[in-house]
């Protein structure tokens, strides 16, 4: 389900930014919005040739919005009912239901690691190594592991460090250890 919901985000994206595309060219530039009221305030400004080419691509825009929805809704009724476990990962500030239930299922039992810094390992979240004599540095993370949700993962540390955001013990620990990593780079 979780993969599914994913397909349909990256279509829609693909339609939305294929539409914008085939506008402009012809002298349109849409309106900045979310995806979803993207179909309808477009169809609002298009002239009518170009809202008669368009117009089944917004439909189908529409559509994969209210599935997105609908897939968001079953989410959060598995993480409510199925998955309890998700629940302290949503209580996180920046955490999802969408990102909590994809860890849960990705690690799969607590046992499964010995110590919890063996998580970032498995997921890729864990630099690089170029030793050379006394040269040591340090790059970036590996990439290995599970691609999508290290890629939730870090939509959730950019939602917890980005500006105007609340403060937490998270976020003033992960601001000091990003300006505290500057300082270490030559």
């Amino acid at each position: 389900m979780i993969r599914a919901r994913n397909l349909i985000v990256r279509l829609r994206t693909a339609a939305v930014n294929s539409v914008r595309g085939l506008a402009k060219p012809c002298g349109y530039r849409l309106p900045t919005s979310s995806t979803l009221c993207f179909a309808k305030r477009c169809m609002a400004v298009l002239p009518p040739g170009l809202a008669l080419a368009l117009g089944p691509v917004l439909e189908q825009i529409a559509t994969m919005t209210v599935k997105i929805k609908h897939y968001d809704r079953l989410i959060q009724q598995l993480t409510e009912t199925e998955y309890p476990e998700t629940q302290a990962l949503i209580n996180v500030y920046g955490v999802g239901q969408l990102t909590a239930l994809t860890y849960v299922l990705t690690l799969g039992s607590r046992e499964r690691f010995e110590r919890s810094c063996d998580v970032g390992c498995y997921l890729g979240l864990r630099p690089r190594r170029s030793q050379s004599g006394d040269h040591d540095p340090q790059l970036g993370i590996t990439e290995a592991g599970n691609i999508y949700l290290r890629s939730l993962l870090v939509e959730c540390v950019n939602h917890v460090l980005g500006p105007h955001r609340r403060d937490s013990t998270l976020r003033q620990w992960g601001l000091h250890s990003r300006f505290a990593r500057r300082q270490t780079v030559p």
